[in-house]
Protein backbone atom coordinates (compact mmCIF):
# COMPACT_ATOMS: atom_id res chain seq x y z
CA UNK A 1 0.00 0.00 0.00
CA UNK A 2 1.41 3.42 -1.00
CA UNK A 3 2.49 5.63 1.85
CA UNK A 4 0.45 8.83 2.31
CA UNK A 5 2.43 12.01 1.74
CA UNK A 6 1.18 14.16 4.59
CA UNK A 7 2.94 17.27 3.27
CA UNK A 8 0.44 17.48 0.42
CA UNK A 9 -2.98 18.88 1.23
CA UNK A 10 -5.82 16.55 0.17
CA UNK A 11 -7.91 17.70 -2.74
CA UNK A 12 -10.99 19.63 -1.71
CA UNK A 13 -14.08 18.38 -3.50
CA UNK A 14 -17.39 20.18 -3.62
CA UNK A 15 -20.68 18.47 -2.78
CA UNK A 16 -22.99 18.62 -5.78
CA UNK A 17 -25.41 15.85 -4.94
CA UNK A 18 -26.09 13.40 -2.16
CA UNK A 19 -27.26 9.99 -3.31
CA UNK A 20 -30.25 9.86 -1.03
CA UNK A 21 -31.62 6.49 -0.04
CA UNK A 22 -35.34 6.30 -0.72
CA UNK A 23 -37.08 4.31 2.03
CA UNK A 24 -39.24 1.45 0.89
CA UNK A 25 -42.77 1.84 2.21
CA UNK A 26 -44.95 -1.09 3.16
CA UNK A 27 -48.20 -1.28 5.06
CA UNK A 28 -49.09 -3.59 7.92
CA UNK A 29 -52.35 -5.49 7.82
CA UNK A 30 -54.10 -2.79 9.84
CA UNK A 31 -52.87 0.09 7.69
CA UNK A 32 -49.87 1.26 9.74
CA UNK A 33 -47.21 2.61 7.35
CA UNK A 34 -43.70 1.19 7.74
CA UNK A 35 -40.66 2.83 6.15
CA UNK A 36 -37.64 0.59 5.58
CA UNK A 37 -34.12 2.04 5.37
CA UNK A 38 -32.16 -1.08 4.48
CA UNK A 39 -28.60 0.30 4.36
CA UNK A 40 -26.91 -1.34 7.33
CA UNK A 41 -23.66 -3.30 7.18
CA UNK A 42 -24.04 -5.00 10.57
CA UNK A 43 -26.74 -7.26 12.00
CA UNK A 44 -28.34 -4.39 13.90
CA UNK A 45 -31.55 -2.41 13.48
CA UNK A 46 -33.37 0.52 15.00
CA UNK A 47 -37.17 0.64 15.06
CA UNK A 48 -38.88 3.99 15.68
CA UNK A 49 -42.58 4.00 16.59
CA UNK A 50 -43.86 7.54 16.08
CA UNK A 51 -47.13 8.86 17.50
CA UNK A 52 -49.04 12.12 17.30
CA UNK A 53 -48.69 12.53 21.04
CA UNK A 54 -46.52 15.59 21.62
CA UNK A 55 -47.21 18.75 23.59
CA UNK A 56 -49.48 20.07 20.83
CA UNK A 57 -52.12 17.48 21.79
CA UNK A 58 -52.15 18.12 25.54
CA UNK A 59 -55.45 18.95 27.17
CA UNK A 60 -53.60 19.17 30.50
CA UNK A 61 -50.04 20.38 30.94
CA UNK A 62 -47.26 17.78 31.36
CA UNK A 63 -49.31 14.83 30.10
CA UNK A 64 -47.37 14.36 26.85
CA UNK A 65 -43.97 14.14 28.51
CA UNK A 66 -45.13 12.21 31.57
CA UNK A 67 -47.12 9.63 29.58
CA UNK A 68 -44.17 8.97 27.30
CA UNK A 69 -41.69 8.72 30.16
CA UNK A 70 -43.91 6.38 32.16
CA UNK A 71 -44.44 3.85 29.37
CA UNK A 72 -41.48 1.77 30.60
CA UNK A 73 -42.47 1.95 34.27
CA UNK A 74 -44.74 -1.09 34.21
CA UNK A 75 -47.16 -2.90 31.91
CA UNK A 76 -49.82 -5.57 32.24
CA UNK A 77 -47.19 -8.27 31.81
CA UNK A 78 -43.93 -6.72 33.04
CA UNK A 79 -42.78 -4.62 35.96
CA UNK A 80 -40.33 -1.81 35.25
CA UNK A 81 -37.55 -4.00 36.61
CA UNK A 82 -38.47 -6.90 34.32
CA UNK A 83 -38.60 -4.59 31.32
CA UNK A 84 -35.12 -3.28 32.05
CA UNK A 85 -33.73 -6.75 32.78
CA UNK A 86 -35.05 -8.31 29.59
CA UNK A 87 -33.92 -5.45 27.37
CA UNK A 88 -30.46 -5.48 28.99
CA UNK A 89 -30.14 -9.27 28.84
CA UNK A 90 -30.37 -9.23 25.05
CA UNK A 91 -28.06 -6.23 24.68
CA UNK A 92 -30.87 -4.06 23.35
CA UNK A 93 -31.75 -0.48 24.18
CA UNK A 94 -35.19 1.05 24.55
CA UNK A 95 -35.77 4.78 24.74
CA UNK A 96 -38.74 7.12 24.71
CA UNK A 97 -39.01 10.78 23.84
CA UNK A 98 -41.73 13.41 23.52
CA UNK A 99 -41.46 16.73 21.73
CA UNK A 100 -43.69 19.56 20.63
CA UNK A 101 -45.60 17.51 18.04
CA UNK A 102 -44.72 13.82 18.19
CA UNK A 103 -43.71 11.25 20.75
CA UNK A 104 -41.75 8.12 20.00
CA UNK A 105 -40.58 4.76 21.30
CA UNK A 106 -37.29 3.55 19.81
CA UNK A 107 -35.71 0.10 19.98
CA UNK A 108 -32.10 -0.73 19.13
CA UNK A 109 -31.44 -4.46 18.89
CA UNK A 110 -29.31 -7.12 17.26
CA UNK A 111 -31.33 -8.83 14.55
CA UNK A 112 -30.95 -12.26 16.13
CA UNK A 113 -32.67 -11.07 19.30
CA UNK A 114 -35.48 -9.06 17.69
CA UNK A 115 -38.14 -11.67 18.41
CA UNK A 116 -36.97 -11.88 22.03
CA UNK A 117 -37.43 -8.18 22.76
CA UNK A 118 -40.21 -7.07 20.42
CA UNK A 119 -42.81 -8.55 22.76
CA UNK A 120 -41.59 -6.22 25.51
CA UNK A 121 -41.84 -3.23 23.19
CA UNK A 122 -45.34 -4.28 22.21
CA UNK A 123 -46.40 -4.38 25.84
CA UNK A 124 -44.76 -1.03 26.58
CA UNK A 125 -46.67 0.60 23.73
CA UNK A 126 -50.02 -1.18 24.09
CA UNK A 127 -50.38 -2.02 27.76
CA UNK A 128 -48.73 0.48 30.14
CA UNK A 129 -50.43 0.65 33.54
CA UNK A 130 -48.83 3.82 34.94
CA UNK A 131 -48.39 2.38 38.45
CA UNK A 132 -49.07 4.80 41.31
CA UNK A 133 -45.85 4.10 43.21
CA UNK A 134 -43.60 4.71 40.22
CA UNK A 135 -45.64 7.74 39.17
CA UNK A 136 -45.35 9.30 42.64
CA UNK A 137 -41.58 8.87 42.56
CA UNK A 138 -41.39 10.23 39.02
CA UNK A 139 -43.43 13.32 39.91
CA UNK A 140 -41.33 13.99 43.01
CA UNK A 141 -38.14 13.80 40.95
CA UNK A 142 -39.57 16.03 38.24
CA UNK A 143 -40.74 18.61 40.78
CA UNK A 144 -37.30 18.72 42.35
CA UNK A 145 -35.70 19.05 38.94
CA UNK A 146 -38.14 21.85 38.08
CA UNK A 147 -37.35 23.77 41.29
CA UNK A 148 -33.61 23.44 40.74
CA UNK A 149 -33.85 24.49 37.10
CA UNK A 150 -36.08 27.41 38.04
CA UNK A 151 -33.05 28.94 39.76
CA UNK A 152 -30.99 28.73 36.56
CA UNK A 153 -31.48 31.67 34.24
CA UNK A 154 -30.96 29.69 31.05
CA UNK A 155 -33.69 27.17 31.93
CA UNK A 156 -36.17 29.89 32.83
CA UNK A 157 -35.41 31.71 29.58
CA UNK A 158 -35.85 28.53 27.57
CA UNK A 159 -39.27 27.86 29.08
CA UNK A 160 -40.58 31.41 29.08
CA UNK A 161 -39.50 32.51 25.60
CA UNK A 162 -42.03 30.30 23.82
CA UNK A 163 -44.72 31.69 26.10
CA UNK A 164 -43.61 35.20 25.23
CA UNK A 165 -43.65 34.79 21.45
CA UNK A 166 -46.65 32.44 21.07
CA UNK A 167 -48.77 33.39 24.08
CA UNK A 168 -49.83 31.39 27.12
CA UNK A 169 -52.98 30.03 25.46
CA UNK A 170 -51.18 28.67 22.38
CA UNK A 171 -50.19 24.96 22.47
CA UNK A 172 -46.54 25.87 21.84
CA UNK A 173 -46.61 28.65 24.43
CA UNK A 174 -48.21 26.96 27.42
CA UNK A 175 -45.82 26.68 30.35
CA UNK A 176 -46.17 24.50 33.44
CA UNK A 177 -45.90 25.81 37.00
CA UNK A 178 -45.11 23.81 40.12
CA UNK A 179 -48.80 23.17 40.94
CA UNK A 180 -49.33 21.42 37.60
CA UNK A 181 -47.18 18.49 38.74
CA UNK A 182 -49.62 17.54 41.49
CA UNK A 183 -52.52 17.50 39.02
CA UNK A 184 -51.04 14.59 37.07
CA UNK A 185 -52.68 11.27 37.94
CA UNK A 186 -52.37 7.71 36.74
CA UNK A 187 -55.89 7.92 35.30
CA UNK A 188 -55.00 11.06 33.36
CA UNK A 189 -51.95 9.37 31.84
CA UNK A 190 -53.98 6.29 30.96
CA UNK A 191 -56.60 8.43 29.23
CA UNK A 192 -53.93 10.33 27.31
CA UNK A 193 -52.35 7.05 26.24
CA UNK A 194 -55.63 5.64 24.96
CA UNK A 195 -56.39 8.82 23.08
CA UNK A 196 -53.02 9.54 21.48
CA UNK A 197 -51.16 6.25 21.17
CA UNK A 198 -53.87 4.60 19.11
CA UNK A 199 -52.50 2.48 16.29
CA UNK A 200 -54.10 4.45 13.49
CA UNK A 201 -51.89 7.41 14.39
CA UNK A 202 -48.66 5.38 14.40
CA UNK A 203 -45.84 5.40 11.87
CA UNK A 204 -42.87 3.03 11.98
CA UNK A 205 -39.36 3.61 10.63
CA UNK A 206 -36.92 0.69 10.55
CA UNK A 207 -33.25 1.35 9.75
CA UNK A 208 -30.17 -0.83 9.59
CA UNK A 209 -29.71 -4.30 8.08
CA UNK A 210 -33.34 -5.31 7.71
CA UNK A 211 -33.96 -9.01 8.51
CA UNK A 212 -36.02 -10.97 6.01
CA UNK A 213 -38.70 -11.81 8.59
CA UNK A 214 -39.17 -8.23 9.81
CA UNK A 215 -42.54 -7.62 8.18
CA UNK A 216 -44.04 -10.81 9.57
CA UNK A 217 -42.73 -9.95 13.05
CA UNK A 218 -44.17 -6.44 12.92
CA UNK A 219 -47.48 -7.75 11.60
CA UNK A 220 -47.61 -10.32 14.36
CA UNK A 221 -47.14 -7.73 17.11
CA UNK A 222 -48.46 -4.48 15.63
CA UNK A 223 -50.53 -5.40 12.58
CA UNK A 224 -53.71 -6.40 14.35
CA UNK A 225 -56.86 -4.39 14.88
CA UNK A 226 -56.40 -1.23 16.92
CA UNK A 227 -57.24 -1.48 20.59
CA UNK A 228 -59.34 1.61 20.00
CA UNK A 229 -62.33 0.71 17.85
CA UNK A 230 -62.60 4.17 16.32
CA UNK A 231 -60.10 6.94 15.92
CA UNK A 232 -60.49 9.45 18.71
CA UNK A 233 -61.57 12.87 17.54
CA UNK A 234 -59.01 15.57 18.27
CA UNK A 235 -60.31 18.81 19.78
CA UNK A 236 -59.77 22.01 17.90
CA UNK A 237 -56.84 23.99 19.23
CA UNK A 238 -56.55 27.69 19.87
CA UNK A 239 -53.75 28.39 17.43
CA UNK A 240 -53.92 32.18 17.47
CA UNK A 241 -50.49 33.60 18.28
CA UNK A 242 -50.83 36.35 20.90
CA UNK A 243 -47.33 37.39 22.03
CA UNK A 244 -46.99 38.46 25.65
CA UNK A 245 -44.74 41.51 25.69
CA UNK A 246 -42.15 42.70 23.19
CA UNK A 247 -39.47 43.21 25.84
CA UNK A 248 -39.66 41.15 29.03
CA UNK A 249 -37.22 41.17 31.94
CA UNK A 250 -37.60 38.44 34.57
CA UNK A 251 -35.49 39.50 37.50
CA UNK A 252 -33.40 36.98 39.41
CA UNK A 253 -31.92 38.28 42.63
CA UNK A 254 -28.16 37.83 43.00
CA UNK A 255 -27.80 36.35 39.52
CA UNK A 256 -24.26 36.78 38.21
CA UNK A 257 -25.39 36.02 34.66
CA UNK A 258 -28.31 37.02 32.49
CA UNK A 259 -29.89 34.73 29.96
CA UNK A 260 -30.81 36.47 26.72
CA UNK A 261 -33.37 35.36 24.15
CA UNK A 262 -34.14 37.41 21.06
CA UNK A 263 -36.40 36.13 18.28
CA UNK A 264 -39.84 35.86 16.78
CA UNK A 265 -42.49 33.43 15.51
CA UNK A 266 -41.88 32.29 11.95
CA UNK A 267 -42.91 29.31 9.83
CA UNK A 268 -41.89 25.70 9.31
CA UNK A 269 -39.83 23.93 6.66
CA UNK A 270 -42.71 23.82 4.15
CA UNK A 271 -42.35 27.59 3.63
CA UNK A 272 -40.52 28.59 0.42
CA UNK A 273 -38.08 30.84 2.32
CA UNK A 274 -37.19 28.30 5.02
CA UNK A 275 -34.09 26.80 3.38
CA UNK A 276 -32.62 30.14 2.42
CA UNK A 277 -33.28 31.47 5.90
CA UNK A 278 -31.34 28.53 7.34
CA UNK A 279 -28.29 29.75 5.43
CA UNK A 280 -28.84 33.31 6.70
CA UNK A 281 -29.14 32.00 10.24
CA UNK A 282 -25.87 30.08 9.90
CA UNK A 283 -24.05 33.27 8.90
CA UNK A 284 -25.53 35.12 11.87
CA UNK A 285 -25.24 32.57 14.66
CA UNK A 286 -25.62 29.01 13.43
CA UNK A 287 -22.05 27.70 13.79
CA UNK A 288 -18.90 28.33 15.79
CA UNK A 289 -17.47 30.73 13.20
CA UNK A 290 -20.66 32.80 13.00
CA UNK A 291 -20.76 36.56 13.29
CA UNK A 292 -22.35 36.50 16.74
CA UNK A 293 -19.66 34.14 18.07
CA UNK A 294 -16.85 36.10 16.45
CA UNK A 295 -18.04 39.40 17.87
CA UNK A 296 -19.62 38.69 21.25
CA UNK A 297 -17.43 35.76 22.32
CA UNK A 298 -14.11 36.15 20.55
CA UNK A 299 -13.86 39.92 20.26
CA UNK A 300 -15.85 41.31 23.22
CA UNK A 301 -15.53 38.36 25.60
CA UNK A 302 -19.07 38.87 26.92
CA UNK A 303 -20.00 35.17 26.81
CA UNK A 304 -18.66 31.66 26.48
CA UNK A 305 -21.16 30.89 23.76
CA UNK A 306 -23.94 32.44 21.70
CA UNK A 307 -25.96 30.99 18.88
CA UNK A 308 -29.12 31.25 16.84
CA UNK A 309 -31.48 28.76 15.22
CA UNK A 310 -34.53 28.40 13.01
CA UNK A 311 -36.91 25.90 14.61
CA UNK A 312 -39.51 24.10 12.52
CA UNK A 313 -42.69 22.89 14.21
CA UNK A 314 -45.49 21.03 12.52
CA UNK A 315 -47.93 23.91 12.97
CA UNK A 316 -45.57 26.87 13.18
CA UNK A 317 -41.92 27.73 13.72
CA UNK A 318 -39.69 30.36 15.27
CA UNK A 319 -36.28 32.03 15.21
CA UNK A 320 -34.21 32.64 18.31
CA UNK A 321 -30.84 33.92 19.48
CA UNK A 322 -29.65 32.58 22.84
CA UNK A 323 -26.78 33.33 25.19
CA UNK A 324 -25.82 33.73 28.82
CA UNK A 325 -23.68 36.77 29.58
CA UNK A 326 -22.35 38.54 32.66
CA UNK A 327 -25.04 40.66 34.30
CA UNK A 328 -22.87 43.76 33.98
CA UNK A 329 -22.63 43.47 30.17
CA UNK A 330 -26.19 42.40 29.34
CA UNK A 331 -27.17 45.60 27.56
CA UNK A 332 -23.84 45.79 25.76
CA UNK A 333 -24.25 42.21 24.47
CA UNK A 334 -27.79 42.89 23.27
CA UNK A 335 -26.61 46.00 21.44
CA UNK A 336 -23.95 43.95 19.68
CA UNK A 337 -26.56 41.38 18.61
CA UNK A 338 -28.57 44.10 16.92
CA UNK A 339 -25.40 45.57 15.41
CA UNK A 340 -24.63 42.25 13.73
CA UNK A 341 -28.17 41.96 12.41
CA UNK A 342 -28.00 45.50 11.03
CA UNK A 343 -24.72 44.75 9.27
CA UNK A 344 -26.34 41.81 7.49
CA UNK A 345 -29.25 44.06 6.54
CA UNK A 346 -27.03 46.81 5.14
CA UNK A 347 -23.87 45.18 3.80
CA UNK A 348 -23.37 42.34 1.34
CA UNK A 349 -21.56 39.31 2.70
CA UNK A 350 -18.14 38.68 1.16
CA UNK A 351 -17.35 35.70 -1.04
CA UNK A 352 -14.80 34.24 1.39
CA UNK A 353 -17.22 34.19 4.32
CA UNK A 354 -20.09 32.89 2.20
CA UNK A 355 -17.96 30.07 0.81
CA UNK A 356 -16.93 29.11 4.36
CA UNK A 357 -20.59 28.90 5.37
CA UNK A 358 -21.41 26.88 2.26
CA UNK A 359 -18.68 24.36 2.97
CA UNK A 360 -19.75 24.06 6.60
CA UNK A 361 -23.39 23.41 5.70
CA UNK A 362 -22.56 20.93 2.96
CA UNK A 363 -20.27 19.04 5.32
CA UNK A 364 -23.04 18.93 7.91
CA UNK A 365 -25.39 17.54 5.28
CA UNK A 366 -22.97 14.69 4.58
CA UNK A 367 -22.83 13.79 8.28
CA UNK A 368 -26.62 13.65 8.36
CA UNK A 369 -26.58 10.79 5.84
CA UNK A 370 -23.59 8.84 7.15
CA UNK A 371 -25.18 5.50 8.08
CA UNK A 372 -28.67 4.08 8.42
CA UNK A 373 -29.55 5.69 11.76
CA UNK A 374 -28.68 9.27 10.69
CA UNK A 375 -30.57 8.62 7.45
CA UNK A 376 -33.59 7.57 9.52
CA UNK A 377 -33.36 10.74 11.60
CA UNK A 378 -33.17 12.86 8.45
CA UNK A 379 -36.15 11.04 6.96
CA UNK A 380 -38.08 11.46 10.21
CA UNK A 381 -37.46 15.22 10.05
CA UNK A 382 -39.46 15.52 6.80
CA UNK A 383 -41.99 12.72 7.25
CA UNK A 384 -44.30 14.70 9.53
CA UNK A 385 -44.38 17.58 7.04
CA UNK A 386 -45.31 15.44 4.05
CA UNK A 387 -42.09 16.39 2.26
CA UNK A 388 -40.16 14.18 -0.14
CA UNK A 389 -36.41 13.55 -0.20
CA UNK A 390 -36.21 16.33 -2.81
CA UNK A 391 -36.17 18.61 0.24
CA UNK A 392 -32.54 17.69 0.92
CA UNK A 393 -31.40 18.15 -2.68
CA UNK A 394 -33.21 21.49 -2.71
CA UNK A 395 -31.26 22.45 0.40
CA UNK A 396 -27.96 21.57 -1.30
CA UNK A 397 -28.97 23.63 -4.33
CA UNK A 398 -29.98 26.52 -2.07
CA UNK A 399 -26.66 26.44 -0.20
CA UNK A 400 -24.70 26.51 -3.44
CA UNK A 401 -26.79 29.13 -5.22
CA UNK A 402 -27.88 31.68 -2.59
CA UNK A 403 -26.50 35.14 -3.33
CA UNK A 404 -25.26 37.92 -1.04
CA UNK A 405 -28.22 40.02 -2.18
CA UNK A 406 -30.67 37.32 -1.13
CA UNK A 407 -29.04 37.07 2.29
CA UNK A 408 -29.30 40.82 2.78
CA UNK A 409 -32.92 40.94 1.60
CA UNK A 410 -34.02 38.02 3.78
CA UNK A 411 -32.38 39.59 6.83
CA UNK A 412 -34.26 42.80 6.13
CA UNK A 413 -37.52 40.92 5.64
CA UNK A 414 -37.49 38.58 8.64
CA UNK A 415 -35.09 40.07 11.19
CA UNK A 416 -36.41 43.60 11.35
CA UNK A 417 -35.72 44.90 14.86
CA UNK A 418 -39.35 46.00 15.21
CA UNK A 419 -40.48 42.38 14.72
CA UNK A 420 -38.12 40.84 17.28
CA UNK A 421 -39.04 39.96 20.85
CA UNK A 422 -36.52 40.23 23.65
CA UNK A 423 -36.30 38.33 26.93
CA UNK A 424 -33.80 38.85 29.73
CA UNK A 425 -33.70 36.56 32.77
CA UNK A 426 -31.29 37.68 35.45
Amino acid sequence: MAEINRTIQPEIKSVDRINLFEPKQITLDNGIPVYLIDTGTQELIKIDFIFNAGKWYEEQLLLADFTNNMLKEGTKNYTSQKIAEKIDYYGAHLETSAGSDVASVSLYTLNKYLENVICVVEDVIKNPVFPEKELTTFIQNKKQEFLINNEKVRHVARRMFNKQIFGSSHPYGKTAVIDDFDKVTSDALAAYHIKHYIHLDCKIIVSGMIPTNLVSILNSHFGGKSSSSTETKKEKKNTEIIPEGVKVHIKKANAVQSAIRIGRPLFNKTHPDFLKLKVVNTVLGGYFGSRLMTNIREDKGYTYGIGSAIVSLRNSGYFFIASEVGSDVTKLAINEVYNEIEKLQQELIGDEELNLVRNYLLGSMLRNFDGPFPIAESFKSILEYGLSSDYFQNYIDTIKSITPEEIRNLTQKYFDKNDLYELIVG
